[in-house]
């Protein structure tokens, strides 16, 4: 045995299953989460990773709220220097190719098993050979989602710390056949440590999620049990019944039996009898609900802890208020969704590059080549491909969303800022560099959709030559000598009593 990898066949045997009306049922989580082996420090083996994802209330919980919540929002992709055609292009292929599912399982089953691989492939084509990109457009590709048994003996790792892959990912192979190091993408939930072997991830790699709570799962179970006792005690009627004598003979006794079977059939809008000696109550069990909600919740944290995520995520727990207000519970938990999502970004990353191979296809480039000759028409595809990739930019919103109020004071400050730069720089500027500065103040306009419906479209040529021809005038009228009637009107009169304010006229003393 070991570790805890031996606790995965201990639950073998006669009674590992339930026979209900011929059906077998497994009672594995039973058999694995409640054994007295189980204390702080167990290893998660393999398939004891598996039986708390499939079947603790909380293992989908620990494995997929991060995720989820990461990826609740679209990524706000934005390329500046290229038609928007090409976005929509991308985003309608990424859709097409459920990519967001595919990363969704891989980045699932990292966090259960310390390890997952996302590979791809087109059918007949050798696996340990790379894809060509203008391949990629028009071929039926596949994904597949690996988790480590699909893997084992290919990502062990190197634990020589002499060696050049050292603890490094030099290749994958799959039930045997090696893969392209371009065609997988394999992610780890934490970083390998020296000399630490993960049971359920076959391999001296990062380690499940599941690792550091185990206990604490077992735990958790506990109160399930204990809520499941108080639920069927919680109905139990305790009947205080005076025997009539001393001598409790056979009739006294079955007329107990009567009045016992009256006070479980009572209901509402029903009389019963009892004398002022008796008394009927339900079992008391308000000692229980005290300790019992606070051992849950101390159990919760230990779990959340443990897993390094916010108690709120687990527990369900609402905020103090609302998520986008801006608490200090909501950041944190912000935070915390901003490390998840750049743990998920070698997997995007991959994506991105098969996408947009998919769909910045030769034939959309055809399509670019006639509607933009003069930006792409001396271009080859491969030129065109990484142009556009190259410009290519993908962001995650912020997940603190605020008020529509809050956002309007921002847009209204980056306005004036605008209308300032404006001000300053374009009495200084020629023809060319103003177009640009009207061009970069549009743009921002148009983001601004909180204020502005509709862009503010200009156009380039009609602009530059007004200013041009504006800035001519400007010349022409410099150039040109001042008329009579300007010279007259430009010249200084001599200063003089009357029109001079600092010059008063002096009255001198009269003789007597």
């Amino acid at each position: 045995m070991s570790g805890f990898a031996g606790f995965d066949t201990a639950y073998e045997g006669p009674n590992a299953t339930l026979g209900i009306g011929g059906a077998s049922i497994g009672n594995a989580l039973e058999k694995v989460l409640l054994c007295d082996e189980i204390v702080p420090g167990s290893d998660v083996g393999y398939e004891t990773a598996k039986i708390i994802y499939s079947y603790h209330p909380l293992g989908a919980k620990l494995a997929d709220k991060p995720i989820k919540l990461a990826m609740s929002q679209e990524r706000n992709i934005t390329m500046p220097h290229c038609p928007d055609a090409a976005i929509d292009k991308f985003k309608e292929q990424w859709n097409a190719d459920n990519c967001d599912i595919f990363i969704m399982n891989t980045a699932r089953l990292a966090r259960i098993y310390g390890i997952a691989t996302l590979a791809y492939g087109i059918q007949d084509f050798p696996t340990n050979e790379d894809i060509p990109l203008e391949k990629l457009a028009d071929a039926k590709i596949y994904f597949n989602v690996l988790d480590p048994l699909n893997t084992s003996g290919s990502l062990v790792l190197n634990q020589d710390p002499n060696a050049p892959d050292f603890q490094k990912l030099v290749g994958v192979s799959i039930a045997g056949q090696p893969y392209a190091r371009s065609r997988v993408v394999v992610v780890m939930n934490e970083q390998p440590i020296y000399i630490q072997y993960t049971d359920s991830a076959f391999g001296f790699v990062g380690r499940s999620v599941y690792q550091r709570c185990l206990f604490a799962l077992k735990s958790f179970l506990q109160t399930m049990l204990t809520d499941d006792t108080v639920s069927q005690k919680a109905g139990v009627i305790v009947a205080k019944i005076k025997p009539a004598s001393s001598i409790f003979d056979r009739i006294m006794s079955g007329f107990n039996a009567i009045k016992r079977t009256m006070i479980k059939g009572s209901r509402n809008n029903n009389v019963i009898a009892i004398t002022p000696e008796e008394d009927i109550q339900s079992l008391d069990l308000h000692s229980l609900e005290g300790p019992a909600k606070q051992s849950r919740q101390n159990i919760l944290q230990n779990i959340a802890m443990a897993a390094d995520m916010p108690a709120q995520l687990l527990a369900n727990e609402t905020f103090v208020e609302g998520f986008g207000e801006g608490t200090e519970d909501a950041k944190q938990v912000s935070l915390y969704i901003d490390g998840v999502r750049k743990e998920l970004s070698p997997l995007y990353n991959f994506m991105n590059l098969i996408i947009q191979a998919r769909a910045w296809s030769p034939a959309f480039f055809e399509t670019m080549k006639e509607e933009f000759p003069d930006v792409y028409g001396n271009m080859t595809w491969i030129q065109f491909f990484y142009t556009l990739r190259n410009d290519f930019k993908a962001e995650w919103p912020s997940l603190l969303v605020e008020p529509e109020s809050e956002r309007i004071k921002v847009d209204e400050a980056k306005l004036k800022a605008i209308r300032e730069i404006l001000e300053i720089m374009l009495p200084n500027m020629d023809a060319d560099n103003s177009v640009r500065v009207l061009q970069w103040a549009a743009s921002n306009f148009n983001d601004n959709q909180m204020l502005f419906k509709t862009p503010l479209m200009i156009d380039e040529v009609t602009l530059r030559e007004f200013l041009l021809d504006k800035q001519e005038q400007a010349k022409q009228a410099q150039q040109q000598p001042p008329t009579a009637s300007e010279q007259v009107t430009n010249e200084t009169p001599e200063p003089t009593d009357e029109n001079n304010p600092q010059v008063q006229p002096v009255e001198l003393p009269r003789a007597a």
